[in-house]
Formats: structure tokens, sequence, C-alpha cells
């Protein structure tokens, strides 16, 4: 009998999606499958999630779940189990999944997610008959009380199972204050400092990171740097204390999805060995943004514009890059100040940089089908999707040296390119000067022959495929369970 997971998340693609979250729990299952492990999603019921189970089978009914009425239901996340918690009162709503449609987090947040891990945790515990897991994987905040429900307050009779606690950005860690306690339903013993307390509050990923055997990052370099004060969010302690029970796992991309030989959403599909076809694409997306037509680098940014990202910094070097012969096309939301200075560059600009605000799938895959080179100038990066992207459509990334940046593009330097193995070009620091420097030294990459070529067809043959990653999960699973 294969191995059992019953992955917790609160998006998955494609049935809800606001960040790099939901593309790895969306993958996970198909990974992990080629591996001989069976993985069930458990997702919230959110609106789109409703309507991908409208013939579900209701597993259990309950008649309070913390104060609302719940059903689970079974469904299909592609050719994989998927379980979602129907609960009206607190995930039929619009805006987000996390926040009203003025874009304020809903105040009941944490009972709603808290909600999400209790139905979680009663499933792992053997709520449903036939339904049985070997191991409970939960991902950030959203899902870490899962956990600490497994660890505190058990379903009766059940048996304890190892747990994962993947983070996906320590930045998010559902803070809350003191008084939601109370209606948690945990014994008083959970609140302790190696419980859910935290400075005070309820730190709902903090409990999730306490409960589990083992915690994952979605890179190496992650899990060193949020053993530092910079990256670790005031967590950096318990980071420490777990020792060898931080691992770092970098993410896959779905090579279904993202591939540049058959992509439908492209004006041209390309190759590695027809990598010359990929200026069709070029054409196309300068006309799409109204940049000018040009033989000079083209570069992209598809991105949140906050200021972990970076880009208020990248708003600095704008009229540098202009002025050297770059251009510019931009998709992003976010931060007003940065939209508002964007606008202002463009403006400034024209023809030159193109800025469209908010998201557009497909806008994103024509986008890296047609530009050279993609920046990442991120003060910190757990892992990032968009660099692999652009390796996997011959968009050279330029990064910033931290996180899953550092782990997944090989500095274009003397010696990476003496050995033919530089993928894209890193820089240290996110700041004026490192930037433009970065942006400089790809400019004349791209005017050396052969070299930029170089880069575009070692990032085309990288595997950042999930065979490697769900290799790597699979094995994580094993050691947990004893399994072979």
């Amino acid at each position: 009998m294969p191995l059992s997971v019953l992955s917790v998340a609160s998006e998955a693609v494609p049935l809800v999606k606001t960040g790099g979250l939901a593309d790895v729990a969306g993958a996970l299952p198909g990974a992990l499958a080629q591996q001989g492990i069976a993985v069930t999603t458990l997702l919230p019921g959110f609106p789109s999630v409703m309507a991908a189970v409208k013939r579900g089978k209701v597993l259990h009914s309950y008649d309070s779940l913390l104060g609302e009425p719940a059903r689970l239901i079974a469904g299909k996340l592609g050719d994989a189990a998927l379980i979602v918690l129907d609960a009206p009162g607190f995930f039929a709503r619009g805006g987000s999944p996390y926040a009203d449609p003025g874009g304020k987090d809903w105040a009941d947040n944490w009972r709603r997610f808290a909600a999400f891990g209790r139905a979680a945790a009663d499933l792992a515990g053997g709520l449903v008959k036939g339904r049985r897991f070997d191991l409970v994987h939960a991902h950030d905040w959203q899902a870490a009380m899962a956990l600490a429900y497994l660890r505190f307050a058990p379903l009766a009779g059940s048996t304890p199972v190892p747990s994962v606690m993947t983070i996906h950005n320590m930045a998010f860690q559902g803070y809350f204050g003191a008084e939601i306690f109370s209606g948690l339903g945990l014994p008083r013993a959970a609140w302790s400092i190696d419980g859910v307390e935290s400075y005070g509050g309820v730190g709902f990923l903090k409990a999730g990171m306490e409960s589990a055997s083992v915690i994952t990052t979605v890179s190496p370099t992650y899990a060193r740097e949020v053993r530092e004060a910079e990256f670790g969010m005031g967590l950096e302690g318990l980071i420490q204390s777990r020792g060898e029970r931080v691992r770092g796992i970098v993410n896959g991309i779905d090579t279904g999805e993202w591939n540049p030989a058959s992509d439908p959403h492209i004006a041209q599909t390309f190759t590695v060995r027809t990598l010359a076809k990929k200026a069709a694409n070029k054409r196309a997306l300068e006309a799409e943004f109204g940049l000018e037509p040009g033989d000079g680098p083209l570069f992209v940014v598809v991105t949140r514009l906050t200021w972990q990202k970076g880009m208020d910094v990248l708003l600095e070097v704008l009229d540098h890059l202009a002025g050297i012969g770059g251009r510019l096309a931009l998709l992003g939301s976010g931060d007003p100040a940065i939209v508002e200075g964007l606008h202002a560059a463009a403006v400034r600009h024209p023809g030159r940089i193109a800025v469209r605000i908010g998201y557009d799938e497909a806008l994103s895959h024509r986008m890296q089908a047609g530009g050279d080179a993609i920046l990442v100038p991120s003060r910190f990066e757990p892992c990032g999707l968009t660099q692999l992207y652009g390796l996997a459509y011959a968009c050279v990334p330029i990064v910033a040296r931290t996180g899953g940046l550092a782990d997944t593009v090989i500095d274009a330097n003397l010696a990476a390119l003496n050995a033919g193995v530089a993928t894209g070009v890193q820089f240290t620091g996110v700041s004026y000067g490192a930037l433009t420097g970065a942006i400089d030294r790809a400019i004349r990459l791209y005017h050396t022959p052969g070299a930029w070529q170089m880069l575009q067809r070692n990032g085309m043959k990288a595997d950042f495929s999930w065979n490697n990653s769900g290799a790597a999960y699979a094995a994580l699973y094993r050691e947990l369970t004893g399994t072979q």
C-alpha cells in the first residue's frame, strides 16, 4: 500500500491562487505520484474551489466547527484526491482568500484558518472511515494550526502521525492577539513558549513550527538564512533550536504548463534547438506593450510591487536602464507609491518603459517568452519561481544573491563563463549601485557574441521540473514514517 499523505494548503492551482504557494500545492500530488506516494490535498471552500466539487461526495458534516456548520467534501485536483472544507460562514466571501474587496484582512482570519487546521487534524486522526494518512504536510501559516491540533488536541482514539511544516515565506506568520486563544478549542497546555504563544500573542506559523516533526523551507539557502535575525522575522531562535530538523528543498515548476515548446499563450513556440524563433515573441511583446522595436535588450519584470521584491530600488534605476539602451515591460500590482513611480517612469520614457498593473497569467507567459532578461532584485526570496520560468524560456535571470535565487541561478562570472555553465547574473545587496552594475553587466553579455546564447541554452537545459523536488520530499516522508 503506498504511503498516504494529507497536504494542507489554502491555495492550489488551478482552483485558487494568489502566489507561488498555489503552484507548489497544485504540483506536489503529481510529482509524488511518480514516487509512489498518494497525496490528498485539503483546501478551504472558497467560491472557486466549491465550483470544482459541486457533485462531490460529503464525507463528514460538522454541526459546529469553531462556531460554523461545515462539511468535508471529496473531489479531484487533476488526477489526485481532493477534500474541501465547505464552511460558507468562513469562506463564501468576495475579495481575495484573505482580505475583503477593499484589501483589508478579514477580522476573523484567525477563526477561519484555525477551523481549517482543526478539520485537517481530524482527517489525519481518522475522522472519515477508509481515509487513512501516514503523514501531514502543512503549508504556511494558514495550514499551520493543523499540526498544533494534532499535538495538543488530537481526535479521540487517534494514532499520532509525523508531520512536515513548509515555510514558503517567513514574513507571513499569522500573528493574532492573545484574546483569541480561548476560541481555538485548545487545552491550556498549548499556551506556552513551545506551543502557540508567540511574543504575547498567538502565532499560527510558530505553532506549526513548534509542533512539526520537520520544518522545511523552499530552498537550502533560505533554510540557512532564516537562522539569522535579518531573515528569521523574530523566529530565528526557534529555527536554531530545531537544528537539523530544518531542511531546504527547492521548488520545481510545472513543465507541462511552462514549456516554450508547447505553450498556447505565446506567439511562437521554440526549443533550445530552435532558439532563434524566440525573436518572434520579442516582436510581439514590444507591440503588445507599445515599446519601440529594436535589437537592444528587452528586460521584463513580473512581480508583486513591494519592498521585499526590491521594487523601490528598481524605480531608482529605471532612468539609467533607459539611458543605456535598455527597455522594460513590467507586470505587477502592490504598493500605490511604487505604482505611481512606475507610471511616472513610463511617461518620462515613452516607448522604452511600459507598465501593466494587475496580474495576467497568460501575459506572464508571453513576457517570459518575449523578454531577453528578467529582473528579480528581491531583498529576500525563499525560493522564487519567476527566475525558473525565465530559465525555461531563455529569459536570462538577473537576480539578487539570496534564498532560492542564489540556489537556482549560476552567475556569469569569468570562471562560470569559461566552464560554460553560467545561466544568469547575480548581484549582492539590493541597492542602486548593485542593480545598475548587474544591468550593465547583462547588457555587455548581451552584446558579446555567443555569451548570451550560452546563458539562454544553459538555462533551457537545466532541470527544474518537480522530478528532483518530488524525490526529495518523498525521501523526507519515508524518513519520517520509517518506510522504504
